[in-house]
């Protein structure tokens, strides 16, 4: 949490500190790429990419070439904060996953006539009854539950629960801790004692949000220097309390009241809000499409307009007895007693065959009649 580790970095090996360098040109690229990619989408200009660049508090963006000791101080303290917060995040996105699905069950029941309502009510809470009707959980952390992953799971002798070989079985690693995910897996057996993902009644959302929650009441009951990790010491002083050997009842989520109808009425109006909004946008939309459409269908009327202006102007040509142009501008057939350039001297005794060589045409005798 101090940040105190990024001293260090300058005791590692220069192709550990070379290869750091540039896996930071890296990220340093990637959020400049990202933000330009932002930037982009809502076609913006005279944006400062430095004072954007400070909203990623993980990375010295005044520094973009080197891995320094205060980018490791920057990350860690980066990454403490993250974790801090991600439970109260999980808890917040469980409350509103919980109000989406009454939410939703109330507006289905809306749609029904009374008689099919009653039904779905009666179903409702008959699958309700059904899923609190399981075994007792112990308190997760206490003895009891401790000493059943040791008997089920472990298959070990229940009367030599040993604290100190316990945490050494859990502590998978080996790096003298119980990290988060480690405590996690000693709670599965209290969690399938609830939940079965073949039951109907059983929401396994539901049974990750419980898992979560039995993790952070044993962390705060046994980390005592909060760093998210469990040691040996503070796993042996934790057995020693009297909550271990006689803990309170534990509460599952079925148990408790997840949220008001008060903020779940404020849950809905939001909704409704975003969905106005979405169908003012749907509507503008269709606007759009509908004038393009209009523009389109307009210039295909122009075009056809022209076509049938130059077919016209083509037949008025061949009634005037001028011939139709090609697309360069050529004639397209040679008009009776013209010859196209190039071509060879009829001979004069009005045969196909060429002049011979040394031969000059005689001129053509003149006559007052004019041939066409």
């Amino acid at each position: 949490q101090s940040g105190k580790l990024s001293r260090e970095l300058d005791l590692v090996s220069h192709h550990v500190r070379t290869r750091l360098d540039e896996l930071k040109r890296q990220e340093v690229a990637r959020l400049r790429m990202l933000i330009k990619a932002k930037m982009d989408s809502v076609q913006d200009t005279g944006i400062d990419h430095q004072a954007l660049l400070k909203q990623f508090e993980h990375l010295n963006h005044q520094n973009p070439d080197t891995f320094e000791p205060k980018d490791l101080d920057m990350l860690i303290k980066a990454a403490t904060s993250d974790l801090e917060n991600y439970d109260k995040t999980r808890h917040e996105e469980f409350k509103k996953y919980e109000m989406m699905k009454e939410h939703e069950r109330r507006e289905y029941l809306k749609t029904l006539d009374e008689e099919k309502r009653q039904r779905e009510e009666s179903k409702f809470e008959e699958m309700k009854k059904k899923h609190g009707d399981h075994p007792k959980v112990h308190h997760p952390g206490s003895k009891d539950q401790l000493k059943e992953v040791w008997e089920e799971a472990d298959g070990l002798d229940p009367n030599e629960f040993d604290p100190k070989t316990f945490f050494k079985l859990h502590d998978v690693n080996n790096d003298g801790f119980l990290d988060e995910q480690e405590l996690e897996a000693l709670f599965t057996k209290e969690l399938e004692k609830v939940y079965d993902p073949k039951n109907e009644e059983d929401d396994m959302v539901e049974m990750e949000e419980e898992r979560l929650r039995m993790r952070e009441h044993v962390m705060n009951e046994v980390d005592v220097n909060k760093d998210r990790l469990v040691t040996l010491e503070e796993f042996l002083r934790a057995t020693e309390k009297k909550e271990f050997l006689e803990p309170d009842s534990w509460e599952t989520l079925d148990q408790q009241q997840l949220f008001t109808e008060d903020e779940l009425k404020e849950f809905e109006s939001h909704i409704s809000q975003q969905e106005d909004e979405l169908r003012k946008k749907a509507e503008d939309l269709q606007k759009q499409k509908e004038e393009l459409q209009r523009q389109h269908d307009q210039l295909q009327a122009q075009k056809q307009e022209l076509q049938q202006v130059v077919k016209q102007m083509e037949q008025k040509k061949l009634q005037q007895g001028n011939p139709p142009a090609g697309p360069a501008g050529e004639l397209k057939f040679q008009p009776p007693g013209e010859h196209k350039v190039g071509d060879a001297p009829k001979h004069p005794a009005g045969g196909d065959q060429p002049l011979p060589p040394g031969h000059v045409q005689e001129p053509a005798a003149r006559t007052d009649q004019v041939h066409p």
